[in-house]
């Protein structure tokens, strides 16, 4: 009996502990599902869906015209969703034929039948993601969405598009450095699209992913989805014609002197607004020339002599000088110190006015005119340098810009020849954008504009922000003083150190720039040169200024007017010769032509008979002599007999005439004659009813 009651308590137990660990289970159920349910659905949810961004397409950068500078190029990866909820057996079997067909005839790569199988297979295995293609274009895609089965779309058909898109530059290294660029491998942008990063890139939007089989994740129908915003797009100031000029013209140069690196500038003179800028530099790598730094804002060197127009400003400004007044520049050679100034060459002359100083860049004239006068208070001097903000950045779009340095009086490196020095471009650094800031003001009638390389953002083709011309300084210096430094600099072209660039069709202004730069470390002991030409045209009445500088040029030519003049002339005569408002009005300056008539040049007079008379225009023949030239008259031509005559031993004048003709009186009075131009004669170097000499040279020049 008490075995029987051991037994019973001992079932009894056990089942009692059965019931309560049932009990308990139950509990825990209940538990999971009703008080942490929300919890553990959450993180069953993470662990098998997720939500991921969907990158916006990136906005796209134009230039003044609307052509493309950077923009992203979408490509497209398609997948195979073999589970899909709308696709049925019976549709696909009798249809994977002709959609195995399409893709093998879209791709070439494949069989038909080999695309059939892998198809089949994927369905077979109840691949959720199956991967059919990367890197597809756009128009390749637009194809697929009318392929049998994929045309039924992500649920019924299985096809499964993502997106990804790759930045591209149509002008490939054009302004490269300026336009900047964007990586996907995490290198941090550069250029504008550094600076518009966030512009550019738009709002990401948001997708469910869930987890499939083999680790693969796939998009998921979700409410919640969020589309995208595409981001904004970047009107720039540059002109693209005048870009590839500018980078050409600089490349030639730098492949011709064999120099480290250069860059060039070009704004339009009345806005400030950047047309081209262009940065070459060579590979230490592969011994090329490319985009490797932005030297136009980021390197600031002493500028040598192109700085002198500061300095002359300050001269004028103070009264301290007319361009009238003479002064002695030694023969080039001036003792400051320890230190012996020097001229670049000997001019073969001593004293010479002020005008002709700066246009034949004396070194010591310069230097002692602001020692003399400025010696006792450099303060004053400085004073203009900073009133013109020479010693501040411009503030242009682009990041990267390097501040200028001006010495001042109480700074550690301030000597007693630091002054005469610094007049003449040495001991002190600045950018070429911000010493290309004034000769524009000087260009602008002594407006100083900021320098700006964006004119706006827009969406959706809208502007959302436009930036204006910003004028910095509303005068740089009085009226007197801005016509003398208009004066001074186009004396440098006319008869100075940078006549190189004089030409018969459009007037230049400007400086010459050759100066030492210092060796890595301090010091000149290794002679190393900068050539730079700063200045605008027309002179008379400007439209660009342009900046050029060449770093150490090493062929043995470093002269500025020889290194960078020709880059300055090479676009500027681009620019002149496509800019058809920059070139004189045709009409003959004393009299009005009817529109329906010919203009014709003085000539032979029974040429001009010949000419009327055998293409049937209406003439009066006024004309007694052997040279006849045309009169107004609305209704018909009207010739009258010209002055053209050959005098023996004097000079004819050939103005309004052809060359043919003109040649012909001027060698029949027994001149030499050399032509420049085309078209009518607008002006002789020797004036007509002059005495000849012997064998003398007259030169004509042609313009119509």
């Amino acid at each position: 009996m008490g075995i029987k009651r051991d037994i019973y308590w001992r079932i009894a137990f056990s089942f009692i502990v059965m019931v309560v660990f049932a009990l308990a289970i139950l509990w825990k159920i209940f538990q999971i599902q009703n008080v942490e349910g929300n919890y553990w659905r959450a993180m069953a949810d993470s662990l098998t869906t997720r939500y991921v961004a969907i990158p916006a397409d990136r906005g796209n950068i134009y230039s003044s015209d609307n052509r493309l500078l950077a923009t992203s190029l979408p490509r497209f990866e398609i997948r195979f969703d073999a589970r899909a909820e709308g696709l049925e057996n019976d549709y696909f079997n009798s249809t994977i034929g002709k959609l195995a067909d399409s893709l093998a005839w879209l791709f070439h790569d494949k069989k038909s039948i080999d695309y059939r199988f892998e198809l089949t297979n994927a369905r077979k295995n109840n691949e959720r993601y199956h991967l059919l293609k990367r890197e597809i274009s756009y128009t390749q895609l637009q194809k697929i969405k009318n392929f049998p089965i994929f045309r039924d779309g992500q649920y019924k058909g299985g096809l499964i598009v993502t997106q990804k898109n790759k930045r591209a530059y149509p002008f490939r290294v054009l302004a490269n450095r300026t336009i900047g660029y964007v990586r996907d491998n995490g290198t941090k942008p550069v250029g504008l699209e550094a600076k518009f990063n966030n512009d550019l890139n738009g709002t990401q939007g948001k997708r469910l992913m869930q987890k499939i089989s083999g680790g693969n994740w796939m998009p998921v129908n979700d409410d919640n989805e969020l589309a995208p915003k595409n981001g904004k797009d970047i009107i720039t100031t540059i002109d693209v014609s005048i870009q590839d000029v500018a980078e050409n013209a600089l490349l030639k140069t730098l492949l011709k002197h064999n120099a480290h690196h250069g860059s060039v500038v070009v704004m339009d003179v009345k806005t400030g607004a950047i047309i081209a800028i262009a940065n070459l530099g060579i590979d230490k790598y592969d011994s090329t020339y490319k985009e490797l730094y932005n030297y136009a804002i980021g390197e600031a060197h002493e500028p040598g002599s192109t700085f002198k127009l500061a300095s002359m400003l300050a001269l004028l400004e103070d009264g301290y000088k007319k361009l009238s007044d003479t002064i002695d520049t030694e023969h080039g050679h001036k003792q400051y110190g320890r230190q012996v100034m020097k001229d670049a060459e000997d001019h073969g002359e001593s004293r010479v006015t002020v005008k002709k100083c700066f246009a034949i860049s004396s070194n010591v004239g310069i230097s002692k005119m602001i020692y003399q006068n400025y010696i006792n208070n450099p303060d004053k001097f400085l004073k203009h340098l900073r009133d013109l903000q020479l010693d501040q950045p411009v503030g242009i779009e682009i990041p990267g810009e390097q501040k200028p340095y001006i010495k001042k009086v109480d700074d550690k490196f301030w000597s007693n020849v630091s002054l005469p020095w610094m007049s003449v471009g040495y001991e002190l650094n600045i950018t070429p954008l911000r010493l290309l800031t004034l000769y524009n003001a000087v260009a602008n009638n002594g407006v100083m504009m900021k320098p700006y390389i964006v004119q706006s953002i827009q969406e959706y083709g809208q502007p959302t922000k436009e930036f204006q011309p910003t004028i910095i300084i509303p005068k740089i210096c009085s009226d007197a003083t801005l016509q003398s430094l208009k004066e001074i600099l186009n004396e440098v072209v006319i008869h100075g150190t940078a006549h190189n660039l004089f030409n018969p069709y459009y007037s230049v202004a400007g400086k010459t720039g050759t100066a030492q730069i210092t060796n890595d470390g301090g010091g000149y002991k290794t002679k190393v040169y900068q050539s730079s030409f700063f200045g605008y045209f027309p002179a008379d009445v400007p439209q660009y200024s342009i900046a050029v500088v060449i770093n150490a040029p090493s062929n043995g030519v470093y002269y500025g007017s020889a290194v960078a003049g020709p880059v300055f002339k090479e676009i500027a005569d681009n620019i002149f010769s496509t800019n058809l408002d920059m070139h004189p009005s045709m009409e003959n300056d004393t009299t009005n032509y009817n529109a329906t008539l010919p203009i014709v040049k003085t000539g032979f007079s029974s040429d001009l008979k010949f000419l009327f008379s055998t293409l049937e225009i209406p003439f009066i023949n006024n004309e007694e002599g052997t040279w006849a030239q045309q009169i107004a008259n609305e209704k018909l031509v009207e010739l009258t007999s010209s002055n053209k005559t050959v005098i023996t031993g004097v000079v004819p004048d050939v103005k309004g005439m052809g060359l043919r003709d003109a040649i012909y009186l001027l060698e029949s009075s027994g001149l030499q004659v050399k032509v420049e131009g085309r078209g009518m004669v607008k002006n002789q170097s020797l004036q007509a009813g002059t005495k000849i000499l012997k064998g003398q040279l007259i030169t004509i020049i042609l313009n119509t």
